[in-house]
């Protein structure tokens, strides 16, 4: 199933909720540190950690998404939603891109329910929003 999250517009009046701040380096001995210390991994090669860590912010931020889809639809969510990522990077001759599996669980809702909460949800996290119309994602209810 393909999710197009709806066109969206930025204005002068946005309010920052979150920033996230952080360095890498790299080599044999890289890492990446979040600046708040959150986030303190070893990176002695870019790929698969670059592909590891998009997967897991992005699962982050969709099941926020879900929640937020649930409440406004007033769907009592039984237990959390889970999401199992995969985040593949592709090359095609000399040009690199990104494809993506979204395989998502809400436990307890009904499938036609669940599934209307994961169409919304694309519409409402940044990260889909992101990738819209650059990379090929695919979202699964199992």
């Amino acid at each position: 199933m393909q999710i197009h999250p709806k066109e969206f517009t930025m204005t002068a009046n946005a309010k920052v909720l979150a920033t996230g701040k952080t360095h890498v380096t790299a080599g044999p001995n890289g890492t990446g540190r979040s600046h708040d210390g959150f986030l303190d991994v070893k990176l002695p090669q870019p790929h698969p950690a670059a592909e590891n860590l998009f997967a897991a912010a992005w699962s982050a931020c969709y099941i926020g998404a879900i929640q937020l889809a649930a409440g406004q639809r007033k769907v009592k969510l039984a237990s959390e939603p889970e999401v199992d990522a995969e985040i593949d990077l592709n090359q095609a001759g000399s040009a690199f891109f990104l494809s993506a599996r979204l395989n998502v669980r809400v436990p307890g809702v009904e499938r036609e329910v669940a599934q209307q909460l994961l169409e919304a949800a694309h519409g409402i996290c940044p990260y889909s929003k992101a990738v819209h119309g650059n990379i090929e994602v695919t979202t699964t209810l199992v």
